[in-house]
C-alpha cells in the first residue's frame, strides 16, 4: 500500500509540474529497449537536479554514471548556451545507448560522454575544473573516493550531489555487511569529518521506492 502511495504521489506532481517531453520520454525507452538496468532517475528527481543546476547558476557540471542519459539531459538543459557537461560512464554499451538519447534530445554540443571507469578518468580532469556542480550516481561502494574527487574538482559554492544513499534505511545499520551500504557510510563519515563542505541528507520516498539524497556545498 505504502509503494502504490508513494508512486501515486509522485504521478500527481509529475502531471502537474512537469510537462511531457518527447526527448526524455524517448530515452527512457531506448533504455528500455537496450535491457538497461532501470535505475534512472525519477522524473520529478530529474526536474529537482535541473532545478538545483540553475539555482547554483553552474555553467559547468559534472556527471559520475552516465546509464542512458537521463538525468544528463535534466542537468544539461539548465545549462547556459557556452556551458558544458562531461559524464563519465564506465560501461561503454551504456554510454552508446546515452549518446543516441543525448544526440536526440538536441544536446550533443552541450554533453561530453567519456567512457571509462570514473576513478581512471577522473584524474584527467583537473585541467578543466573546477566544476559548478557534481552529480555522483554511479556504484555506491566506489563513493568516498568520488566525494573525495568531487572536492578536488570544485571550489567554494559549487555543489556536490550524490543520489541513492538512504539504500531503504540500510544507511542507519552500523553492522550492515552490503558493500552499498558501507560505501555510502564511509562517505557521510568523510563529508561529516570536511571542514570544506555544509553538507545534509533527505529521505525520499516515491516511484523508485525508499530512498534518498545528500547534498553538499563547498565553503573553502
Amino acid at each position: 500500500m505504502e509503494n502504490r502511495t508513494w508512486a501515486a504521489v509522485d504521478d500527481y506532481f509529475s502531471s502537474h509540474l512537469i510537462p511531457p517531453d518527447a526527448a526524455l520520454d524517448a530515452a527512457l525507452r531506448a533504455s528500455n529497449d537496450a535491457d538497461l538496468p532501470a535505475i534512472a532517475v525519477a522524473p520529478n528527481q530529474g526536474k529537482l537536479l535541473y532545478l538545483l543546476a540553475r539555482m547554483a547558476r553552474a555553467r559547468t557540471i559534472l556527471e559520475i554514471g552516465t546509464l542512458g542519459g537521463y538525468s544528463t539531459i535534466w542537468l544539461a538543459r539548465a545549462l547556459p548556451a557556452d556551458g558544458k557537461l562531461i559524464t563519465l560512464e564506465a560501461q561503454p554499451r551504456h554510454a552508446a545507448v546515452a549518446k543516441e538519447n543525448i544526440d536526440r534530445a538536441g544536446l550533443s554540443g552541450v554533453v561530453d560522454v567519456r567512457v571509462g571507469r570514473a576513478l581512471d578518468t577522473l584524474p584527467n580532469l583537473r585541467g578543466e575544473a573546477p566544476f559548478d556542480l557534481v552529480f555522483v550516481d554511479a556504484d555506491k561502494p566506489g563513493n568516498p573516493e568520488y566525494f573525495r574527487w568531487a572536492l578536488e574538482l570544485t571550489r567554494p559554492g559549487s555543489v556536490i550531489i550524490v543520489d541513492n544513499v538512504v539504500r531503504s534505511g540500510a544507511v542507519a545499520d552500523r553492522d550492515s555487511d552490503d558493500p552499498a551500504a558501507r560505501g555510502v557510510q564511509h562517505m557521510v563519515e568523510l563529508m561529516a569529518a570536511e571542514p570544506r563542505v555544509d553538507a545534509t541528507a533527505v529521505q525520499t520516498v516515491g516511484v523508485k521506492g525508499y530512498d534518498g539524497l545528500a547534498i553538499a556545498l563547498v565553503t573553502g
